[in-house]
């Protein structure tokens, strides 16, 4: 087999990224189309096949019938539970420390989309439609229609190829943002794709991204249905470490955004408008089932329209020869642990849903608990194209799993995944960890990558273990606990070496390595530092009589009073 090799000098990385020629694997059939279609913040807990506590109020019919026809993974994790990096980790195959990409302000170039690359390599015609959230212009895609940045919900602008440098090419559009992205799509597939060609569409909803802006449609959807809450909502005594909570529980209302008022000036409450109910407890429950009625309602609106989607490939006779695949850019805190939004390494943010329908290759109604990061993705839909995975990606393909059911000896048995952007937005600590089968080993180091995010404040480090055979809720750190140590000792060793063989070394930013290996063997010197710390902070926090107005990237930090209607269709 003939092979091309083009060789990217990644200056910042200082690796060779070797990608190979895209020419079909010896005795593959004709290549499959493929669909990746993505929705924001889609926790496979507000996924009715997943079965979690929403699963009875039926919230994903059209999703739910997808994952009938092919597999669901149950173990699917993002390395970055925040949109810009997951999206970079996803189209690169690699880690944020690799791709840069390490927050909300990382940015991807044309020569670093490898996915897109590859597949125009492989002779597919490339789209990229919907929210695109990497700063730079998606250049790699042959056509491209994508949101600025989070994008508005109603009348929403796009960013397309034209005249004018990018990003001044702008075309508006009315409507709600999920019915918009649809019609693009439509639009694409019925006029801009070659029928000669096979197509790799990348198909991105907005929603459920906060702040939940459904379409008008959909404002009884579940109007007087009782949503049913997590037990940590109300009590998790057991749950978190001084890192999370603060030395006697002092740091509660400063690390991480809340349901109820506990943190004062990140909640759900004020969002809503909610604080003249007579009681906390009133406010928290109407505040909780506010909130998830809002994100149901935008769930909806993605099922119903993947629906309409479907129905049009099924028109088109193009339901048998193409990969259609569902998932999300991480998962979502759904008022587990009086916590919202995502970027935490707690289940509900870290696990990500994936569904994918193949009929040639993928058997109907299969499951595994096979253990995929988002970093697979690329490596995977490239195997399936039948293009060798580059030298570059660190992921691995799992296409052995989705024709076989079989997880390889040799498969990954942990996921990797570290957050860097230390109490921005959501206040959640800088942390890494480990998610195996049975047990999550998170460490929370507490500290930001340079000053811009808290005035570079630290948090208190602290580890914590989760053993999910008995505990799935992630209800007790069992860190601490004696029975567990040989636990801890292993899982330390194991992630100390997962972040050697991926690279993750702390060379980048060794300020922040420093503090990773002054509190990791966490001895009695390192707690009564963390004590400290905590006080400190604390301290701090109560002197300054608003932090967010000092934060330099406010976004949805903003108290809202009351709730903005949604603006009537036109």
């Amino acid at each position: 087999m003939k092979r091309a090799f083009l060789v990217h000098l990644l200056a910042m990385l200082g690796v060779l990224c070797v990608l190979h020629a895209a020419e079909p694997l010896s005795g593959s059939p004709a290549k499959p189309n493929i669909i990746y279609i993505m929705s924001d913040d889609h926790a496979a807990e507000a996924i009715g096949a997943y079965g979690g506590r929403l699963a009875p109020l039926n919230p994903t019919p059209t999703i739910d019938k997808l994952a009938k026809e092919g597999m669901l993974f149950e173990n699917c994790f993002a390395d970055n539970s925040l949109c810009t990096p997951s999206r970079a980790s996803i189209l690169t195959g690699q880690y944020n420390h690799r791709n840069k990409v390490y927050d909300l302000d990382g940015s991807l170039d044309a020569a670093h989309q490898f996915l897109p690359l590859e597949m125009s390599k492989a002779g597919y015609q490339t789209a990229m439609i919907g929210k695109w959230h990497l700063g730079a212009e998606p250049a790699a895609f042959d056509y491209y229609c994508v949101l600025p940045g989070q994008g508005e919900y109603f009348n929403p602008h796009f960013l397309v190829r034209g005249d004018k440098p990018w990003p001044k090419n702008i075309v508006k559009h009315e409507g709600h943002v999920t019915d918009v992205t649809l019609d693009l799509v439509l639009d694409w597939m019925k006029h801009g794709r070659d029928p000669k060609k096979p197509f790799f569409l990348m198909y991105h909803n907005k929603a459920p991204h906060d702040n939940f802006e459904f379409a008008p449609r959909y404002k009884d959807y579940l109007k007087d249905t009782e949503i049913p809450e997590p037990s940590s909502l109300w009590s998790q005594p057991h749950f978190g470490s001084i890192a999370t909570r603060g030395d006697h529980d002092e740091l509660l209302p400063y690390i991480g955004s809340s349901i109820g008022t506990r943190n004062p000036m990140r909640n759900m409450v004020g969002l809503f408008g909610l604080g003249t109910l007579p009681t906390e407890e009133q406010r928290k429950h109407a505040a909780y089932q506010e909130y998830l009625k809002r994100y149901l309602r935008c769930v909806k609106g993605i099922d119903d329209s993947l629906a309409l989607f479907l129905d049009y490939l099924r028109s088109a006779g193009l339901m048998e020869n193409t990969i259609i695949v569902y998932t999300s850019d991480q998962g979502m805190m759904l008022g587990e642990h009086d916590y919202i939004d995502k970027r935490w390494m707690y289940e509900n943010s870290e696990r990500m849903p994936l569904i994918i329908r193949y009929p040639k290759a993928v058997k109907p109604g299969s499951r595994t608990d096979a253990i995929v990061e988002n970093v697979d993705f690329a490596p995977t839909l490239l195997d399936f194209a039948g293009v060798k995975r580059p030298g570059c990606m660190q992921g691995r393909s799992f296409r052995t799993i989705c024709e076989t059911g079989i997880e390889p000896a040799d498969w990954t048995k942990d996921a990797y995944y570290r957050y860097w952007m230390h109490m921005a937005h959501h206040d959640n600590p800088g942390c890494l960890g480990l998610r195996t089968k049975d047990f999550k080993l998170i460490y929370y180091y507490g500290m930001a990558r340079n000053d811009d995010y808290n005035h570079g404040l630290r948090t208190p480090p602290a580890w914590e273990l989760y053993d999910l055979r008995n505990d799935p809720q992630e209800l007790v750190n069992i860190y601490d606990n004696p029975a567990y140590a040989p636990i801890v000792k292993d899982l330390k060793q194991r992630l100390a070496a997962r972040r050697m063989e991926i690279g993750d070394d702390g060379s980048d930013y060794p300020q922040i390595e420093s503090v990773v290996r002054e509190f990791w063997d966490y001895d009695a010197v390192a707690r009564d530092k963390a004590v400290q710390l905590s006080h400190q902070y604390r301290s701090i926090k109560e002197s300054v009589k608003d932090p967010w107005n000092d934060r330099p990237d406010q976004g949805w930090g903003k108290r809202v009073k009351e709730p903005t209607p949604p603006p009537q269709a036109p």
